[in-house]
């Protein structure tokens, strides 16, 4: 949820809040109500309607406690992936799917091998990558992250239009010499 909706959920429910807690302050007694008129002293004064305004303004405090305390559940991270709204309808992009873009984007640079990738994206909407792999020997591993991780955040972006706040990258291990890569001398 965008800040600016948070703060003007935050209003209302504070708004609510207090014209709850008024009006239950009224039918309970609490509140002087003669400086009002006499339609509303009438009308909280009868037995069935002061049940049902009680009755409403209590629902309000609730609803207004938790929208103020527990805020509202954001839509964009979902269990299955990313929930995505525009005027045309929802898109989900699944985790899996975001997953196979890092390892296909891995799997593009020469020597690396056995890569497994994560995407999280937590309440924040911090989307964040973790990527473990295996390198060859003649690498130079801090180039090659700083290569892999710039290339993931960059086509996250264009695919996906998601700001990535982290890519980690996890060298696992040396991968052993495959016959590809084995000079023979002689």
């Amino acid at each position: 949820m965008k800040i600016i909706d948070r703060f003007i959920l935050i209003i209302f429910s504070i708004v609510i809040f207090i014209l709850s807690a008024f009006t239950a302050g009224i039918v309970f007694g609490w509140i002087d109500f003669a400086n009002l008129t006499p339609v509303l002293e009438n009308a909280f004064s009868t037995e069935p309607t002061s049940n049902i305004i009680l009755g409403v303004s209590i629902v309000f405090i609730l609803f207004a406690l938790k929208a103020i305390f527990f805020g509202g559940k954001d839509e964009r991270a979902t269990k299955d992936g990313i929930l995505m709204e525009n005027d045309n309808g929802r898109l989900l992009i699944s985790k899996e799917t975001l997953e196979n873009l890092v390892i296909n984007i891995v799997k593009g640079f020469e020597g690396t091998e056995n890569a497994v990738s994560k995407v999280v994206l937590d309440k924040e909407n911090n989307l964040r990558v973790f990527v473990t792999l295996y390198v060859h020997p003649n690498v130079v591993i801090k180039d090659l992250t700083a290569n892999i991780q710039n290339r993931i955040k960059e086509a996250i972006k264009k695919t996906s239009d998601l700001e990535t706040t982290a890519v980690n990258v996890k060298v696992r291990n040396i991968a052993p010499p495959s016959e590809n890569n084995v000079k023979i001398e002689g």
